[in-house]
C-alpha cells in the first residue's frame, strides 16, 4: 500500500482540513467567522487535493508503493501555490491579474500550470496528459494554424495567467462543479464502501434474484448497477464487484466471455443511471445552468431501459441454456438483509428525494453521508471505529484528489478553446459543414464522442464535446438537454465497444477470458446505448419532455422494442422457446421498428413480431408432429 506512515498522516490531515473548508463554504456555515471568496475557495481545492494526488499516485510505475522525495516536493509546492493564490483571490479578481499581473503571481500561475499537467499525467494517464499539454500550449501558436483551428495568440506569461488566474481554464466549470457540488457525492460513495454498503448491495441482489433462473447474472446486473450509479466510476466498479459476480455467473453455467460482458455492461450503466450518474452529469447541470435533479429525472427512463435489456438477456440466455439460480445456501435471507442494511436503501431514497424533489443539491449529498456515518456508529456489523473513520477521510481524499487532478488538467482544453475563440468558431463551422443536415451532424457527433471516449474518462470526453459539439447540435435545432445527453451516452459507449472497451477488458482480465469476445458480447448486451441517443433526438418524450400521453406511449413502445430485441439477440421467444437465427433476425428487426417513434414503423414492427411468433409456433408444432 502506497499511503503509509507519514504519507498517510499527511493525506489524512490535508484532506480533513480541505473537507472542513469545503463543508463550511458550500453549506455557508461561517464557522471560521469569515467566508472565502469564490476563486480563493477554488484555489484551496486545487492546492489541497493536488497535494493529496501527488502523494497517492506515483510518478512512475517503478515507484510502486514508495512515496519519493519529489512527491513530497510537488505536494508542498501545490499547497504553497494554492495558499498563495487563495490569499490573493481578491487582487486576482479586482485587479485583473488574469490579464496583467506582477511577476510573483505570474510565477505562481506558472507553477500551478506545471502541477496541473503533472497531476493529470499521474491520475489520468498518458493520453489525457498529451491532450492537456497540447491545449495548455495552444494559445502560444494558435495564430499559425489554418481554418477553424486559427485563434488568438498569447505570450507565455499571458498564457499561464489566463490558464491559472482566469475562470475559464484550471478553475473553470469542471473544477468549480467538483468544488461546489460533487465532493459531497464522492464522500457518499466512499462512506458506502467503508460502512459496508457494497456488501449489502450484493446480499440484497442475491436475496431478491438469486433463486431465479440465471440468478447469478441478475444479481450482477442489480448489484453492479446500484454500486455504479453511486460511484459513477466504470472501471473501478468492474474490478471491485466483478471479482464476486463473474465467478458466481460461471459457476451457474454462464460462459466466461458472457459473464464478463454482463459485469462490464452493468458497471458501465452506472455512468448513466440516476440519482448520481458520476461527475459528467453534475458538470452538465453547470453547462446547462439547470438543476441537477431535472437532468437525473430526464435520464431515468433511458437508464431503466438499459438495465431492463440486461436483465431480459440474462434471463433469456439462462432459459435457452437451461441454467438455474444460485444454490440455496448462498442466498441470504431478504428479511435479515434488510434488517441489517435498510439504512443504505434509506440513504439513497433520502438523497434522491432531497436531490430531485426538494432540489437541495448540496445538502442531499452531505446529509446522506452523515446519515450513513451516524448509522455506522450503532450498527454491529461494520461499526464505524476511529480507524475506519480515518480510512474514510483518506479514501475520500484519494477519490477527490484523483478527480481534481484530472479535471484541473482537462481545464486546459476548455480554457484554450475559450481563450483563443476556437471553440465557438469550431461549432459554427461544424454546422456549416453539415449544411443543415441534422442526421449528418448527429452521425459526426456520435463518431466523435465514441472516438474521444476511447482514450478519455466519461467526464473528460463530455467536457470537451460540450464545448465544441453541443453548441453545434443546439444551433441545428436540437434541445440543449437532448444534445448534451446525446454526447454523454455516446461517450459512455466506448467502455463496452472494441477496440478499446476498457470495461470489457477489465472484466475479461478477472476470469482470463478473450477480451475481444467480451467486447462483442458487451455490444449486444448494451444495444440500448446504441439507439437511445438517436431516439431522444427524434422524440424527446423518452426524457419525459412533452405531453404525458406521448411520454407514456414512447416508454411503452421502447420497452416492447427492448423486449423484442432481447429475445432476438438470445434467439429465444418467451412462450415458445429457442428459435433459429432466421426467426431471431426477424424479431430483432421488429424490435428496432417498434422503438422508432412513428405509427408506421411501430405498426410494421408489430406485424413482423407477430410473423416471427407465428413462424416459431409453426416450426415447433412441426417438430412435435415429426416422429
Amino acid at each position: 500500500m502506497r499511503l503509509q506512515g507519514a504519507a498517510r498522516i499527511a493525506v489524512l490531515v490535508v484532506t480533513a482540513v480541505v473537507l472542513a473548508v469545503t463543508i463550511d463554504h458550500t453549506m455557508a456555515l461561517r464557522l471560521a467567522g469569515f467566508v472565502l471568496i469564490e476563486n480563493a475557495f477554488y484555489y484551496v481545492i486545487v492546492g489541497g487535493f493536488l497535494a493529496v494526488a501527488f502523494l497517492a499516485f506515483p510518478a512512475r510505475a517503478a515507484d510502486g508503493g514508495q512515496v519519493r522525495w519529489y512527491d513530497w516536493g510537488l505536494s508542498a509546492a501545490s499547497l504553497a501555490a494554492g495558499t498563495y493564490l487563495a490569499a490573493h483571490g481578491t487582487e486576482i479578481t479586482t485587479q485583473g491579474w488574469d490579464l496583467a499581473a506582477p511577476p510573483l503571481p505570474t510565477a505562481a500561475a506558472a507553477v500551478v500550470c506545471v502541477l496541473a499537467l503533472e497531476g493529470i499525467r499521474r491520475a489520468g494517464g498518458t493520453i489525457l496528459f498529451v491532450m492537456a499539454a497540447f491545449f495548455a500550449a495552444y494559445p502560444l501558436f494558435a495564430d499559425h494554424l489554418p481554418g477553424i483551428f486559427w485563434g488568438v495568440q498569447l505570450s507565455p506569461a499571458e498564457t499561464v495567467r489566463a490558464h491559472a488566474l482566469g475562470l475559464e481554464s484550471i478553475i473553470g466549470i469542471p473544477l468549480r462543479t467538483v468544488a461546489d457540488l460533487l465532493i459531497g457525492y464522492l464522500l457518499f460513495g466512499v462512506a458506502l464502501v467503508v460502512t459496508g454498503g457494497a456488501d449489502f448491495f450484493m446480499d440484497f441482489a442475491n436475496a431478491l434474484m438469486g433463486r431465479t433462473r440465471g440468478g447469478a447474472a441478475k444479481v450482477a446486473v442489480v448489484s453492479s448497477g446500484l454500486q455504479g450509479m453511486l460511484s459513477g466510476s466504470v472501471v473501478s466498479n468492474v474490478i471491485t464487484s466483478g471479482v464476486m459476480t463473474i465467478p458466481a455467473m460461471q459457476r451457474t453455467g454462464y460462459k466466461p466471455a458472457y459473464a464478463a460482458a454482463v459485469e462490464a455492461c452493468s458497471s458501465t450503466g452506472g455512468a448513466i443511471m440516476p440519482p448520481v450518474m458520476g461527475a459528467a452529469a453534475f458538470i452538465m447541470a453547470s453547462f446547462l445552468n439547470m438543476p441537477y435533479g431535472e437532468i437525473a429525472l430526464a435520464a431515468a427512463a433511458p437508464a431503466v431501459l438499459y438495465y431492463l435489456a440486461l436483465l431480459l438477456q440474462a434471463d433469456l440466455y439462462a432459459a435457452r441454456n437451461g441454467l438455474v439460480g444460485l444454490p440455496r445456501e448462498e442466498i441470504p435471507s431478504l428479511k435479515a438483509t434488510l434488517k441489517d442494511g435498510w439504512v443504505f436503501l434509506f440513504s439513497i431514497v433520502a438523497m434522491a428525494y432531497l436531490l430531485i424533489v426538494m432540489q437541495l443539491e448540496v445538502l442531499a449529498a452531505f446529509a446522506s453521508t452523515a446519515l450513513l456515518l451516524a448509522a455506522a456508529l450503532v450498527r454491529r456489523k461494520n461499526r464505524l471505529t476511529l480507524a475506519k473513520f480515518a480510512e474514510f477521510i483518506v479514501e475520500s481524499g484519494v477519490a477527490v484528489g484523483q478527480l481534481v487532478a484530472i479535471l484541473a488538467g482537462i481545464g486546459f482544453i476548455v480554457g484554450a478553446l475559450s481563450i483563443t475563440g476556437v471553440g465557438t468558431a469550431f461549432s459554427r463551422e461544424l454546422v456549416q459543414y453539415a449544411a443543415g443536415n441534422v442526421t449528418l451532424l448527429l452521425i459526426l457527433g456520435a463518431l466523435t464522442s465514441f472516438i474521444l471516449g476511447m482514450g478519455m474518462t466519461v467526464s473528460s470526453c463530455y467536457i470537451f464535446l460540450a464545448i465544441v459539439l453541443a453548441p453545434a447540435l443546439v444551433q441545428a435545432g436540437i434541445q440543449p438537454l437532448v444534445a448534451h445527453l446525446f454526447i454523454l451516452y455516446y461517450g459512455t459507449l466506448s467502455f463496452i465497444t472494441p477496440p478499446v472497451a476498457l470495461a470489457a477488458i477489465s472484466a475479461a482480465a478477472i476470469n482470463k477470458s478473450n477480451a475481444m469476445a467480451v467486447g462483442f458480447h458487451s455490444m449486444r448486451l448494451g444495444v440500448v446505448l446504441f439507439f437511445v441517443p438517436f431516439l431522444i433526438v427524434i422524440d424527446p418524450a423518452l426524457l419525459l419532455i412533452g405531453p404525458w400521453h406521448e411520454i407514456v406511449l414512447q416508454i411503452v413502445n421502447t420497452s416492447i422494442g427492448v423486449w423484442l430485441l432481447a429475445m432476438g439477440f438470445e434467439a429465444y421467444l418467451y412462450g415458445v422457446g429457442a428459435v433459429g437465427w432466421p426467426i431471431a433476425a426477424l424479431t430483432i428487426a421488429a424490435g428496432f421498428l417498434v422503438v422508432f417513434p412513428t405509427w408506421t414503423t411501430t405498426a410494421a414492427g408489430a406485424v413482423l413480431a407477430l410473423a416471427a411468433y407465428g413462424m416459431a409456433v409453426a416450426v415447433r408444432r412441426r417438430a412435435a408432429a415429426t416422429p
